[in-house]
């Protein structure tokens, strides 16, 4: 009966454990964040580091002169396990579909306990330089960059700017 107990207990510990520890990795994250410039991070709640915001205003490519803002919900298992990144600002591009989802390697099968929030934020500023239409989650927009790159920069320019765009 007592050794139930100490497991019950055990495993209780072990998920505080978890949580601790990546409440202080994440802290160790954010206090290490070297954001590039037009990159900004807002805390909702400053008692909560497992969920934020980062803006990102690229300086060039397609994106230039936008401002897209990306929730990151950083799990208990950080950084075993990478956070959970979607963007809330309605964006036409390959790699970033229209309910928010983000296609990023490093987020998916190529995470590793290494890598870091700033690891993270300059992936998504990296997708907004050079969308990569060999990996999308929105095919159309995929397509039309790869058959006619000037479209496709009107058609982010047009969203950028509430208007509808032309896929041909």
């Amino acid at each position: 009966m007592i050794k139930l107990y100490q497991a019950k207990n055990s495993s209780k510990e072990d998920s505080n454990k978890k949580t601790c520890a990546a409440q202080l990795r994440i802290n160790k994250d954010v206090n290490e964040l070297e954001l590039p410039p037009g990159c900004h991070i807002e805390f909702r709640d400053k008692n909560d580091f497992l969920n934020f915001r980062i803006s990102i205003a690229p300086d060039q490519g397609y994106y230039k002169g936008g401002r897209f803002w990306f929730t990151f919900k950083v799990p208990t298992n950080y950084p075993h396990e990478p956070p959970k990144v979607r963007c809330e600002t309605r964006v036409y591009h390959p790699n970033i579909d229209l309910a928010g989802n983000v296609c990023l390697n490093i987020l998916r099968e190529d995470w590793k306990p290494v890598l870091t929030i700033q690891s993270v934020v300059h992936g998504l500023l990296f997708l907004l330089l050079d969308p990569n239409p060999d990996d999308p989650l929105n095919k159309e927009a995929a397509q039309v960059l790869q058959a006619n790159k000037k479209l496709f920069e009107q058609n982010v320019r047009r969203a950028m700017t509430g208007t509808s765009v032309i896929y041909k």
